[in-house]
């Protein structure tokens, strides 16, 4: 599954920012998979901290294996030199360990998530231990299908608008202005702000040819995994 967006978006984001709106043309079509399953989204995320994504996928195929089906209750169960064995910290293998028994007792309902705003989600995931808001933000997008997040916390977002807007920097007060231009498909703002570098060294949003992009699930790109 995909994240969904389509003509509306594009139109109302080419007439609000030429721009963004020329380099979503020579683009083309995105296709950025996400998990409706938030449970294993969190746990995903937690492991692609830090990490190059190769590695991530590594130590989530072992967890995969090893928990047979990844549900609360099973993950709960495991002990945390076991999830450490996987390939990840102790630290990240106490996370894990801790939200999987928040959920399986009901501490933590994640089912409730989907009917809050976005203000209210991230607050409820960055209490969770190894949650900060980068990965909350990024759940909203891959778990939770959010139409308007643009991360500040996200180093490829602000090179993507470094690029595209021919700036050396982007300090806080033009980030806010841009995303309140992308508002409300700020989500579909930023999948072409993450547009990969081609090979004369431009940003996607710079000067890709227009070719359909594909993303695997999980993750933002690699230059920002190094947020929580």
């Amino acid at each position: 599954m995909d994240f969904p967006y389509g003509e509306t978006e594009i139109a109302y984001l080419r007439a609000r920012d030429l721009k963004l709106g020329a380099a979503m043309d020579r683009i083309g079509p995105i296709h950025r998979e996400v998990d409706p399953d938030l449970f294993s989204s969190v746990i995903h995320h937690i492991i692609g901290q830090q990490v190059s994504m190769a590695a991530q996928r590594t130590v989530w195929q072992r967890l995969q294996a090893a928990a047979g089906t990844l549900v609360p209750e099973t993950v709960a169960a495991m002990p945390a030199e076991a999830l450490q064995a996987l390939g990840m910290t102790r630290r990240r293998a106490l996370y894990i360990l801790e939200f999987a028994r928040k959920v399986a007792s009901g501490d933590f309902d994640l089912d409730a998530l989907a009917e809050m705003e976005d203000r209210e989600v991230l607050a409820r995931l960055t209490s969770l231990r190894g949650v900060g808001p980068w990965t909350a933000e990024m759940l909203l997008i891959f778990g939770l299908r959010r139409p308007d997040v643009v991360s500040w916390g996200d180093l490829a977002i602000l090179r993507g608008m470094r690029m595209l807007y021919r700036k050396r920097s982007i300090d806080q007060r033009t980030f806010q202005r841009l995303r309140k231009r992308y508002s409300p498909y700020g989500t579909t703002a930023s999948l072409y702000l993450w547009a990969p570098p081609d090979r004369r060294g431009g940003t996607g949003c710079g000067s890709s040819p227009r070719r359909t992009l594909h993303w695997r699930r999980g993750s933002a790109p690699a230059s920002a995994a190094a947020r929580t």
